[in-house]
């Protein structure tokens, strides 16, 4: 039994992060990755950033679930990652990709979980069931964020929402990605771009043609798996791209790129507080929802297994300091990894 228990602890950690969230944490972290003269213009463009993206919740400043304002400082804190499927810096639309992540000062430890945007739950306020990422369609980041915590019984206390207009621009920024495509495809944007030809074999592409690289899944044979491997592909030319600046003047389009697509209830002074976190990146602990594809009066569900949905909760709890550890367990777990 002491063994199954240790097994289930361990079932869903350490696998490796989802592209969405390494990229989201990415970009919201590497504002702090700066030294020497040019900290004080970081500060600057993040502080205007912060003050330009300002989205007040019709909750408040706190959630239902917390009885105080959380302080980041001090306080293990929840903060949910949106992906917008939008344009032209509307804010509005489905979710395409969504990101729960806790941070925990004491432990400087962050836990991340990307939610399957079919996944099938009740939508908080309408009582019906249906895909999460239909929730910000019907009402907005509200209605996701209580979602969210109606699904994992945490409180999200913060949010960042940003459309694909940023990871275009971003790109545009950089002066484009390079990639290797493993075959010719067409991929049809959603807006108003049109159709899209990624050619076979090594090439730099823009903005429009990175999103199209690494939104395309029904050409691949490889579905969701082929589609994660560009996915990683893009990120990881991002990054050397990013790494390469020779000048601090290409930080500042950069930021503007991720500025005029960017809202969060975050303030400059809950991003300074998260400085700590910035040197975590690579000990990121991913967590995985567990369950299969469904088909539901002829539409396509992504089935979360109720005993998965529960152990995600527990451990967010735990990391949050909402429910402390089990002793038997951690005890358990340290006898196994002592072997």
């Amino acid at each position: 039994m002491a063994q199954s228990r240790v097994a289930k602890r361990k079932a869903h950690k350490k696998k490796p992060m989802n592209r969405f969230a390494k990229i989201t944490l990415l970009t919201f972290l590497a504002l702090f990755v700066v030294t020497g003269g040019a900290f004080a213009y970081v500060m600057y463009k993040v502080s205007n950033i912060a003050s330009g993206a300002q989205q007040e919740l019709g909750r408040g400043d706190r959630s239902e679930l917390r009885d105080n304002v959380v302080n980041p400082i001090k306080d293990p804190v929840s903060v949910l990652f949106l992906g917008l499927d939008s344009r032209d810096g509307d804010l509005s639309g489905r979710t395409d990709a969504m990101v729960l992540a806790t941070f925990n000062p004491d432990e400087n430890t962050i836990k991340m979980l990307n939610i399957p945007r079919d996944s099938r739950v009740e939508l908080a306020g309408r009582g019906t069931m249906d895909k999460i990422n239909h929730a910000h369609a019907f009402g907005g980041l509200d209605m996701t964020i209580a979602t969210v915590e109606n699904l994992f019984d945490i409180p999200v206390d913060y949010f960042v929402s940003l459309n694909f207009d940023a990871f275009m621009d971003i790109i545009d920024e950089l002066g484009g990605v390079t990639v290797d495509s493993p075959m010719t495809f067409t991929e049809k944007d959603n807006g108003t771009y049109g159709t899209i030809t990624i050619q076979e074999g090594e090439q730099r592409l823009n903005g429009q043609e990175a999103l199209a690289y690494v939104r395309m899944r029904k050409s691949d044979p490889r579905g969701d798996l082929g589609r994660g491997e560009r996915q990683k592909e893009v990120i990881e030319s991002i990054i050397r791209e990013a790494a390469s600046f020779s000048s601090i003047t290409r930080f500042g389009p950069v930021m503007d790129a991720v500025g005029k697509n960017l809202k969060t209830n975050l303030s400059f002074n809950n991003l300074m507080s998260m400085h700590s976190y910035a040197s975590k990146l690579n000990e990121v602990e991913s967590l995985q929802l567990q369950g299969e594809n469904a088909m539901i009066n002829r539409i396509y569900y992504y089935q979360l297994n109720p005993q998965s949905v529960i152990e995600i909760s527990e451990t967010f709890q735990r990391h949050l300091n909402i429910i402390e550890d089990d002793p038997i367990i951690n005890q358990e777990e340290e006898n196994v990894e002592s072997w």
